[in-house]
């Protein structure tokens, strides 16, 4: 109970504020601190060769020093969802029951703000543990227009990110994921039937489509999240926070010139020039 709210419990009160208990609570994950290290150095290899499967990474662990074989790299990779694109286009396990959607961006040309929009988790490291950070983002602009962490792989991070940019920005004409269990949730498709949003979803030989928002990934881990090993959930929310405002208000973006995320996605601050 809380002395505040005698009368409601931890759950209800989340509810109440529109909070995850995810987002109020971290609990380090179970893994000993010799495979936490294991991870980020298979993380780090990863974003320089998304190609490599658990054999070439183990082989890399080998020739670094470090006694991981073949199968606990296997378990680590599948623990952190790096899938090699080689072998297998999705970056997250389907789920047997749920329904997958067709891809519809096949020869789309995307050229406005929320034409589409996309998304993906991705594995945080941590001093003594790891997260989960889900990110919605608009195709056309590289606008981050939302995200969360989490704890766990529920699809409840998902949905909440998910609510937010809609009630922020209003529905896309077309979203579009991977096969993860997550994004094929009913908790989540509904949330886009209901916003009367056409459903993407990535099919066999389309993984260069989830490159693009990995291109995120790459920049907030080498510029945040591995400068700054973060120690707790709330340190890690406060830092990821405030990368992700310099990343969409400050920051240009290679597919835009000099224009920042924000500013090809329409928001623009007083008095911006821009030279000829």
């Amino acid at each position: 109970m809380n002395k505040d709210h005698p009368g409601l419990s931890v759950r209800r009160q989340c509810s109440l504020l529109s909070l995850a208990r995810s987002s109020l609570y971290y609990q380090p994950r179970g893994e000993s601190a010799e495979n936490l290290a294991f991870m980020g150095i298979i993380d780090r290899q990863f974003l320089e060769t998304p190609w490599y499967g658990s054999r070439q990474m183990a082989r890399h662990m080998q020739r670094e020093g470090r006694k991981c074989g073949r199968h606990r790299v296997r378990r680590l990779m599948k623990l952190m969802r790096l899938v090699p694109i080689y072998q297998e286009p999705k970056t997250s396990r389907k789920h047997p029951e749920h329904k997958i959607y067709p891809y519809l961006l096949r020869n789309l040309s995307i050229t406005r703000p929320n034409q589409v929009w996309c998304t993906d988790i991705s594995y945080i490291p941590m001093r003594r543990g790891f997260l989960y950070l889900v990110a919605v983002m608009d195709w056309h602009s590289r606008k981050v227009l939302s995200w969360r962490l989490s704890n766990s792989m529920d699809a409840g991070f998902c949905v909440e990110a998910l609510k937010e940019a809609l009630a922020k920005y209003g529905a896309p004409e077309i979203f579009n994921s991977d096969q993860g269990s997550q994004f094929t949730s009913t908790d989540f498709t509904n949330v886009l039937n209901d916003a009367k949003v056409k459903i993407s979803m990535d099919g066999r030989g389309r993984w260069i489509d989830n490159r693009m928002i990995e291109r995120l990934w790459r920049s907030l881990k080498y510029e945040c999240v591995y400068l700054n090993a973060f120690e707790t959930g709330s340190e890690a929310r406060k830092g990821i926070g405030a990368w992700i405002s310099y990343y969409n208000e400050r920051r240009p973006h290679s597919s835009h010139g000099l224009l920042t995320p924000d500013e090809a996605y329409g928001i623009r601050p007083p008095n911006l020039k821009i030279a000829a």
